[in-house]
């Protein structure tokens, strides 16, 4: 999670283009981000590929009004409905958007060329039905800032007493170089999100960069094998909680429209 999915730009900034807060292009402009393109394959009334602003505007006639985003991992469908075609798909992918009013659902297939540093990258978002159903364990944003408070102070603790890459000044900085790279000239969200849901996504975030730290940093002072064990018990439930929660905040905007 050292990056923002690209199901999560989709998500919420195909939200405030069906909330008319922003327009087409500003929208498209945000989504594709660093990517050279992006375009839409599976379209209902559609032979092929087509662009993200004429996707967008068909799913809206299809009766879409508003995204979700999953993030799935192995045993853990995340933010997933059905059917199993579309689920394993997304889960191939790590993400995928669903959305709500009509039974679409969007997964992205990233294809890279270019040497590092000049990457090309272009993606194609497959076009699947969905079932319409609640997605699979996503909580509220109270939850999932309350979950992810606790989690992240019982994994610190752990990590630090292991002495652990990750857990100390060298991480921290590490952590807001990433932050820094991450959030220059992009907003966390897209217009019309609750504050509390960008609060709640950057502290995911950066919990994210907090895991993916420790984990690229080796061992640090967990040499033995049941420190290394428990290293890896300490960080797996704070990433899923992690997922839990970044799913929650991109998911908020369809959520609080729910409730009406």
């Amino acid at each position: 999670m050292l990056s923002e999915p690209r199901s999560g730009r989709l998500a919420a900034w195909g939200n405030a283009l069906l909330a008319g807060l922003v327009s087409p292009d500003d929208a498209v402009l945000a989504v594709v981000g660093d990517d050279a393109v992006h375009r839409v394959e599976g379209l209902p009334g559609e032979s092929g590929p087509v662009g993200l602003t004429l996707a967008l505007g068909r799913l809206r006639s299809l009766g879409v009004t508003g995204f979700r985003v999953a993030l799935p991992a192995p045993g853990h469908p995340l933010g997933l409905s059905g059917p199993p075609e579309f689920n394993a798909r997304a889960l191939d992918a790590e993400e995928a958007v669903v959305a709500f009013g009509a039974p679409y659902g969007l997964v992205p297939e990233v294809c890279e060329a270019g040497p590092d540093g000049d990457l090309h990258v272009e993606v194609v978002w497959h076009c699947l039905p969905v079932r319409e159903a609640p997605p699979a364990d996503v909580p509220s944003l109270g939850e999932a800032e309350r979950e992810l408070a606790e989690a992240l102070r019982e994994a610190t603790a752990v990590l630090s007493r292991l002495d652990v890459a990750g857990s100390g000044p060298v991480a921290e900085a590490a952590v807001d170089a990433y932050r820094a790279r991450a959030e220059r000239g992009r907003e966390a969200l897209a217009p019309g999100y609750p504050p509390r849901a960008v609060r709640v996504l950057e502290l995911a975030q950066r919990v994210g960069l907090l895991i993916s730290v420790a984990y690229e940093n080796g061992h640090g002072g967990a040499v033995s094998a049941s420190e290394m064990a428990a290293r890896g018990a300490a960080l797996r439930p704070v990433e899923q909680t992690a997922r839990r929660a970044q799913v929650a905040a991109y998911n908020s905007y369809v959520e609080e429209r729910e409730r009406g």
